[in-house]
């Protein structure tokens, strides 16, 4: 059985929003379902999308665990973005926490490193 997980982030303003996501997530959205929305395709299966929902933008918390943190957030910071927040919980495992300029939170968690485990 398949399972297709979309993610969905409202946003204020299209353009504003979906620069912001390609800067996050290194490149153009995988498609584009209409003229409010954006998808970005992160794993097979797995999708980020934005719509233009003014009323709700700023709400969203969404959290991405990924297998290369560190390498993920310098090739995030050479392209212009630093997360707002970073921790480390109890268990060894780092969150950085980016907020889009509606203030919706992404969130990107990685594994203990070596060194905590």
């Amino acid at each position: 059985m398949t399972i297709d997980l979309f993610a969905g982030i409202p946003v204020r303003d299209y353009t504003t929003a979906a620069a912001w996501y390609e800067q996050l997530l290194g490149a153009p959205p995988s498609f584009l379902p209409n003229d409010t929305e954006a998808v970005w395709e992160l794993a097979d299966h797995r999708y980020v999308f934005i719509e233009v929902r003014p009323e709700h933008a700023g709400h969203a918390m969404n959290t991405v665990f990924v297998s290369d943190f560190d390498a993920r957030l310098a090739q995030i910071a050479e392209r212009g973005l630093e997360p707002a927040e970073r921790e480390t919980y109890g268990n060894g495992v780092r969150k950085a926490t980016f907020r889009d300029p509606d203030g919706n939170e992404i969130g990107l968690g990685g594994a203990p490193t070596a060194a905590t485990v």
